[in-house]
């Protein structure tokens, strides 16, 4: 069973990832990966930043399935798992081009 402390943290990460991908990044970004990516460490740090005010110095331990966690981790893998899939569909969608000479 998940606990609270999990659950607000996945519901945070989800709320951030599909409110950036689905309203925010399609505004500001469109198809260009650089601002696309601008976008995305702004809206990661502002999660990390809620999550750590909450639980930094705690010592609460966060259950990954199969081991336990710091919030730090939690997060941050909570984050990847839920954005991946996101990210490759709108990155299919807009016909994003990733152009790292920019």
């Amino acid at each position: 069973m998940i606990a609270m402390a999990e659950m607000s943290i996945i519901g945070l990460v989800l709320v951030v990832v599909l409110l950036g991908y689905l309203s925010i990044y399609p505004k500001l970004a469109g198809n260009d990966f650089n601002k696309i990516s601008l976008c995305d460490i702004a809206s990661s740090s502002f999660v990390m930043i809620l999550v750590g005010l909450k639980y930094w110095g705690s010592g609460y331990e966060f259950s990954l399935l199969l081991f336990s966690a710091n919030w730090f981790w939690f997060t941050l893998i909570v984050y990847a798992v839920i954005e991946v899939p996101v990210a490759v569909w709108y990155f299919k969608k807009h016909a994003v081009v990733i152009d790292i000479k920019k």
